[in-house]
């Protein structure tokens, strides 16, 4: 989760409400690169950004996704793992925000 969050954080230049609440629904996979719409932003005007495959970004995406189960009624992307099994939590503002400090 730290590592996607990592991703579309820093291709977007995101805000941490963008993050949480961005879908599933609102990344389209088109093979080689990643397309983000980040349709509710603090400004009021939607934005689109792309993220190509470098390194290893789009692999780490895509296992993150596959990760998810089956049985999640909501749509948002972040949810919350821990010791390698995943609940249907979605991740929090609080939690999303804490991503730089663990990073560093």
């Amino acid at each position: 989760m730290i590592k996607v969050g990592l991703i579309l954080g820093i291709a977007g230049a995101c805000r941490t409400d963008e993050l949480v609440n961005l879908t599933v629904d609102d990344i389209e996979d088109v093979g080689s690169s990643l397309i983000v719409k980040i349709p509710n932003t603090k400004t009021k005007i939607p934005r689109i950004f792309v993220v190509t495959d470098v390194g290893n970004m789009l692999e780490l995406f895509r296992k993150y996704l596959s990760l998810r189960p089956p049985h999640v009624k909501h749509k948002r992307l972040f949810l919350y793992y821990k010791a390698g099994k995943c609940s249907s939590q979605p991740v929090g503002k609080n939690t999303m925000g804490k991503i730089p400090s663990v990073v560093a």
